[in-house]
């Protein structure tokens, strides 16, 4: 069975995270992972992050860092929402995320429940699912214009509830094009996309983001893949890592990327 090796997508009590960076990093050390990355959301219930907390952030982490320099490697990311217009120098990773969809003068964050999802589409796309399934992609494929982002968060977070509810058709090939069409659209302008179970350890789903077709696709457009579990929780530090790994197989992927302080690095899976 395949070890975790590492997890670039997790959060702190700095943002809805359940743990300290420092609970973080020692459950990592007693799971045996390599090395952490910590990637508190830059904006957050629709608005952008204070800039003195961020910088207390990247204090926190930069002291960590030489605190366990000698039992771990840990790198200070952060999950930058499309609209959060902040300054994102002094990180060693961004990954570049969609929550929120701008609707009207404000900005909707689709991801909290089923029922806001439903609300959205009634209040917004006149009971349209696929419409709103659609405009989320839509959005994501705009990534690359708010930042150099490394890895794409949980390309198909739209389907987060659709196991319990289905707002739309994930079968249908309007839907499916949709997501391709975003895929294509940020092909060789962010590097990396994630296998990630977070959505798995909260109950929400009972497989990895994203859905086995878009991962054939995104080995097809030469995506990177990274393994992550979106760790609100250090319990969850390596939740469902093999589960990642055998979609990525069964998909065709031969290696994952583990972020280095020479960069990022492919590792067989």
């Amino acid at each position: 069975m395949a070890k975790c090796l590492q997890n670039l997508h997790t959060h702190s009590t700095y943002c809805d995270g359940k743990d300290t960076i420092e609970e973080m990093i020692l459950a990592a050390c007693e799971k045996g992972l390599r090395s952490i990355g910590f990637s508190s959301h830059a904006f957050w219930k629709g608005l952008p992050v204070p800039k003195q907390v961020i910088d207390n952030y990247k204090y926190e982490i930069a002291e960590f860092k030489k605190k366990f320099a000698d039992k771990i490697e840990v790198f200070c990311g952060l999950e930058c929402e499309m609209h959060g217009d902040m300054d994102l120098c002094g990180f060693d990773y961004l990954i570049g995320a969609v929550h929120y969809l701008p609707l009207g003068n404000e900005f909707v964050c689709f991801d909290w429940s089923a029922q806001d999802v439903q609300t959205i589409i009634q209040q917004y796309f006149g009971g349209d699912g696929m419409a709103y399934a659609k405009a989320y992609y839509q959005q994501l494929a705009q990534l690359p214009q708010h930042g150099s982002f490394d890895i794409i968060a949980h390309f198909d977070l739209i389907t987060k509830h659709c196991e319990k509810v289905q707002f739309f058709d994930r079968s249908s090939k309007e839907y499916q094009w949709a997501a391709i069409e975003a895929a294509e659209q940020l092909a060789g302008k962010i590097p990396y996309f994630e296998v990630n179970t977070g959505a798995m350890a909260r109950g929400y789903r009972t497989s990895p983001y994203p859905d086995m077709f878009l991962l054939k696709e995104l080995k097809r457009l030469g995506f990177g893949a990274i393994i992550s579990t979106d760790c609100h929780d250090s319990r969850f530090l390596d939740y469902g890592y093999q589960d990642a790994v055998e979609v990525l197989r069964e998909c065709g992927f031969k290696e994952q990327f583990i972020l280095t302080k020479d960069g990022f690095i492919p590792t067989e899976l």
